[in-house]
């Protein structure tokens, strides 16, 4: 069997898998995998390093498969190639309740799924973080140990996201050398051909971005492969763009958008079976191709047991540390690093905006997990996130800062954060106005849809950002945030809870946290010496009332020393008041509702006080509870007047509380 001919079997492999488990599902996007199961054919079979008996190994390359509407590609080669976890009988279940292959690639669900694709640009902009953290992580610890390639499949819709040009400006700023994007420029989009959208040039595109690029047929296995070889000198990310026919191999809907995200149907199927010249029954691989694909997925068996010899005789320091950061495992010292900020707080006792707080907390924490690797999307001086110990930055040719320049890239900057997550080896943070985490958003769902660890430091989180007026005033941000699941969302109201919360975001292994921090200073309210981790309960009472409460105030943040004052108040008119401070909702519905019965209490007038929207507060405080907040847009002018033309105010909340009780 002549090499060509051994190549298109393997390809049309891929194929049949596809069009026989989308027609099995009913449901599903065969296009993608039959058009590029050549490139796919040539990555996994002549370059890509991976061992499929160590889905996990430290130095394997990266495949991300950005378009990932074409999952069946990448199930197909997992199956092919021998990862134990992806068996035919899971190929038969695509997209079905509780399978291993689901409609789009999820990490952590799947074997060998780096990434959880499909929402489109995002792998592609994850792939950014992939190959930064390659580069930072070959800096630390050595190209002996650290050295491999991330490679990407991104379709049309990829690159029609505006992420997409966030994440190739990164990208080429960096120079990272080590990232090849595969385009599947087939010409369809849903809709019809990409004419009917784009008329842009994207090699010149790529190009002017600071990327290398080329062009090639995308069903030559040569000129794909020569160019993925061209690719490993670069000098700079590179753009492949494959030429290629979706759903190759259809006779009547191939290059076509009727391919692309429906099953073909049995006629059409038939039809392509016989121009493939696959006589092979549904789901079935003849031995010799399942021989042939096996044999790939050993092919870098040798380089692993190279690496592996390299590992151990590396220095046992530096085995143990690497180990370590791999694992996502946190430094002892942690407990006792949070302790010395803590105790130096409260020794300072003066007013500071948690944002600066955050600062405070950052320059220790940077100092003793030199995992943390941080960032700004150009607004490092208002978010602090830049610390002595991270105050290098991440810069070609060297890589071994801790600091990203992200430029005013929100989008790119999170969905880059999500890869570094991924990849392994560091915790990221990164840095902006609370208001933009819209912009964030995407990937802030998708890091908590995958588990990963990253924190994204959230500043002047209210009106009290003042004069900067309604569109930098978030107001229903919060709000937004706390309602994706697995997402941890703080908002300290001094510098006691701020550290407590940054430890909790890193003991948080399985998904992502929010810091909420405000602008204007803030008093030390948590003066007590005790060691426990108050934030950790989410909320917890952090003033008693003088006899059995009558009021209760809950708050966060800013509002929290507001409520303080309030209680001052009330209780010197002879009335019971205590103040429960929530930092963490997230925390706190996860209590035992025992515990969340004894936190709220029993007091017949409920408060809430928030300078943001009332949605959330209801499932703790009751629907019946008053609230003392936003229910609308903020405005221009300085923080205090903007918080008393609102009403929230100490007096605002005294004069509700008499309201309630009648007096």
């Amino acid at each position: 069997m002549s090499n060509r001919e051994k190549h298109d079997r393997m390809a049309n492999a891929i194929r049949a898998l596809a069009m026989d488990a989308v027609e099995a599902a009913n449901s599903g996007h065969p296009g993608m995998p039959m058009g590029m199961a050549d490139v796919a054919t040539v990555l996994f079979g002549k370059v890509l390093k991976f061992d499929p008996t160590d889905p996990r190994w430290p130095d394997r390359d990266r495949f991300i498969l950005s378009a990932g509407h074409g999952s069946m590609l990448l199930y197909a080669l997992l199956y092919l190639t021998g990862y134990e976890g992806m068996s035919i009988d899971d190929i038969k279940n695509f997209r079905q309740l509780g399978s291993r292959t689901p409609g789009h690639p999820e990490y952590g669900h799947t074997v060998g799924v780096e990434t959880t694709t499909g929402p489109l640009g995002q792998g592609l902009a994850n792939s950014v973080g992939f190959a930064l953290a390659e580069r930072m992580m070959a800096a630390q610890f050595g190209e002996d140990l650290v050295d491999h390639h991330t490679y990407v499949i991104a379709g049309d819709g990829c690159l029609m996201e505006g992420i997409s040009e966030e994440a190739i400006e990164i990208a080429g700023r960096q120079k990272l050398n080590k990232l090849t994007v595969l385009w599947d420029d087939n010409h369809i989009t849903i809709d019809g051909s990409t004419a009917l959208s784009v008329a842009t040039d994207q090699l010149e595109r790529f190009a002017a971005s600071g990327w290398n690029t080329t062009r090639v047929d995308g069903h030559d296995p040569d000129a794909i492969l020569a160019a993925l070889e061209a690719a490993k000198t670069s000098d700079k990310p590179t753009l492949i763009a494959c030429r290629t026919t979706i759903g190759y191999g259809a006779p009547s809907k191939g290059g076509t958008n009727a391919v692309h995200g429906a099953p073909l149907g049995a006629s059409e199927i038939a039809a392509a079976r016989a121009f493939l010249n696959w006589d092979a029954e549904p789901f079935v691989i003849p031995s010799d191709v399942l021989d042939a694909w096996r044999l790939a997925g050993l092919r870098s068996r040798q380089a692993h047991k190279n690496w592996t010899q390299r590992f151990n005789e590396a220095d046992a320091a530096l085995r143990g540390e690497f180990e370590r950061r791999v694992r996502g495992d946190l430094p002892s010292k942690l407990g006792e690093t949070i302790a010395g900020v803590i105790a130096k707080a409260r020794a300072d006792g003066g007013a500071v905006a948690t944002r600066k707080s955050s600062e405070i907390v950052l320059e220790a924490l940077t100092a003793a997990l030199p995992e943390m690797v941080g960032g700004s999307a150009d607004l490092t001086h208002s978010n602090n996130t830049k610390t002595k110990a991270t105050s290098v930055y991440v810069e070609p040719p060297k890589y071994d800062g801790r600091y990203v320049n992200w430029g005013i890239r929100e989008h790119g900057m999170a969905a880059a954060m999500n890869g570094i997550a991924l990849h392994g080896g560091f915790i990221p943070y990164g840095g902006t106005f609370l208001v933009f985490s819209d912009y964030c958003r995407p990937s802030i769902r998708l890091a908590a849809l995958m588990g990963v660890r990253v924190v994204y430091v959230f500043t002047h989180d209210s009106i009290g950002v003042g004069e900067d007026g309604p569109t930098h005033q978030p107001v229903e941000q919060i709000a937004a945030l706390r309602a994706i699941p697995n997402l941890l969302v703080f908002r300290p109201c001094d510098t006691v809870e701020t550290a407590e919360a940054w430890k909790l975001a890193l003991e948080h292994k399985t998904g992502p946290s929010v810091m909420a921090l405000t602008r204007q200073n803030l008093p030390l309210l948590r003066t007590d010496d005790t060691e426990r981790c108050l934030t950790a309960r989410g909320a917890y009472e952090l003033a008693a009332a003088s006899d059995e409460a009558e009021v209760t105030l809950f708050a966060s943040g800013s509002e929290v020393s507001l409520v303080m004052k309030a209680r001052e108040q009330l209780e010197a008119q002879g009335i019971p008041t205590r103040v429960v401070s929530v930092p963490c909702f997230e925390l706190f519905l996860n209590q035992p509702e025992e515990s969340r019965r004894q936190v709220v209490g029993k007091a017949p007038v409920k408060i809430a006080v928030e300078a943001l929207i009332r949605q959330g507060w209801d499932e703790i405080v009751g629907s019946d509870a008053a609230f003392v907040g936003m229910h609308g847009f903020g405005a221009s002018g300085p923080a205090p007047q903007v918080f008393a033309h609102f009403g929230i105010t100490v007096e605002a909340v005294v004069a509700t509380a008499l309201s309630r009780l009648k007096r």
